[in-house]
């Protein structure tokens, strides 16, 4: 009986099958490894950030600039997921993304010229974008309305971080330049820092400035968050698990554990002593600056670049404090730590400093050009981009708090809350 019942079925695997088209499977262990990495950035973005900035403000300030970590996050992964994504890497023009991925419609099941869903992509760049925001709030920390934050967040995204992301990294006309930045020297760190410069300038000066913050141990502790977090970056940007990523990372942390141990060497010799966050920041600096280039230099060339990005930002760090007010010294560690690094970029990839060299033959002179370049167009549109959309939110609601507020502290003049129980 059981026979009867299956000889049709024999019967019809033997006919001609039809032919099916066969979709390339992502690489689990990439994919994998993609969403890890974007896990470490989403890790310095939140804790990280809200923890560094928390210890370097005052104490009626520290849960405010933790709120607003915690809104920028949410605001700006939403407009990310809305138009962000499609405008820095769907098909479009030398200058924009089109509209083909808004709301993340039509992602594929790989990403072109990946082994990794575009969805891990998503995932990931997001992290980025994420880390790029945040960064903006420790230059306004202790002034800025949570109100006005929520509004410039996501325009920011999609005035400068997304078209700047699209032209270095999403194919764009800067890509075509020439302009190198492997993980985010320029288009994450160099962005968020001269944006925060523009903010700075826009928000003025605290009328009681806290520095050095009243929590040391806290700015510490999210330091070290973000030195673990941003390494994410870096091996998330090798687009797999692969040498590229392991190499990428290596350099990561020799260059920030050059540029920690010069920063606190700068310390000793220009004030006498080292200062316990100075070594963080100096670590930051190295990991700014090494971001555009990690996965293209030889070991001594990552460790020359951290050791050069720290005495470049220690001694001009040492001059912006007397005419910005910056409490998380986002514009000094982040501004000028990537921008330094994706000027070294085109001298230390060279084979001769253990580099990995150019993949089409360029001289030295021609890539510096190229990096110049982009440099300036990008630094310039942050700075403009950041203003036009400062003054576009300002309109609606104003930026600073107002002066009895920033007396009383925004913890409870905002949130009706305290950071800390005093009792």
């Amino acid at each position: 009986m059981r026979f009867v019942l299956t000889l049709p079925l024999i019967a019809a695997s033997a006919l001609p099958q039809p032919a099916f088209a066969q979709v390339a499977a992502a690489d689990s262990g990439d994919t994998g490894w993609m969403i890890l990495c974007a896990l470490l950035v989403l890790l310095a973005a939140l804790p990280g950030l809200m923890l560094r900035h928390a210890g370097l403000v005052n104490v009626r300030n520290a849960l405010s600039v933790m709120t607003q970590g915690a809104a920028v996050v949410a605001v700006v992964s939403l407009t990310w997921a809305i138009a962000g994504y499609s405008i820095a890497y769907a098909p479009g023009s030398a200058w924009l993304g089109g509209g083909a991925n808004l709301l993340l419609a039509n992602l594929g099941q790989l990403r072109e010229g990946m082994t990794v869903p575009e969805s891990a992509f998503v995932l990931f760049q997001m992290a980025l974008a994420l880390i790029a925001a945040c960064l903006l709030i420790g230059a306004v920390a202790e002034r800025a309305r949570l109100g006005w934050l929520v509004g410039f967040a996501p325009l920011w995204l999609l005035l400068v971080y997304a078209p700047v992301a699209h032209a270095v990294w999403g194919g764009g006309w800067l890509a075509d330049l020439g302009v190198l930045d492997f993980a985010g020297g320029l288009v994450v760190h160099g962005v968020a820092g001269f944006s925060a410069l523009t903010l700075a300038l826009i928000a003025g000066r605290r009328r009681e400035a806290s520095d050095p913050g009243h929590a040391p141990v806290l700015s510490l502790a999210g330091g070290a968050l973000l030195w673990v977090g941003l390494s994410g970056v870096v091996g998330g940007w090798a687009l797999g698990a692969t040498d590229d990523a392991a190499t990428a990372i290596l350099n990561y942390h020799f260059a920030a554990c050059a540029a920690a141990l010069i920063w606190a060497l700068l310390d000793r010799l220009l004030g006498a002593r080292s200062s316990a966050t100075g070594i963080l920041s100096g670590a930051l600096v190295g990991i700014a600056a090494i971001s555009a280039s990690a996965a293209l230099v030889g070991t001594g060339g990552a460790m020359m670049i951290g050791v050069i990005a720290a005495i470049i930002c220690r001694l001009i760090g040492g001059l912006a404090g007397r005419w910005i007010d910056d409490p998380a010294s986002i514009f000094v560690v982040h501004g000028l730590g990537g921008l330094t690094g994706t000027l070294l970029l085109p001298l230390f990839v060279l084979p001769l400093l253990g580099g990995v060299g150019y993949e089409t033959p360029v001289s030295l002179s021609a890539a510096l050009v190229s990096q110049l370049i982009g440099l300036a167009v990008v630094v310039l549109w942050a700075m403009v981009g950041t203003a036009i959309a400062a003054l576009i939110v300002s309109m609606v609601v104003p930026l600073r708090v107002s002066a009895q507020q920033e007396a009383d502290g925004l913890d409870a003049s905002q949130h009706g809350q305290q950071g800390w129980d005093f009792r």
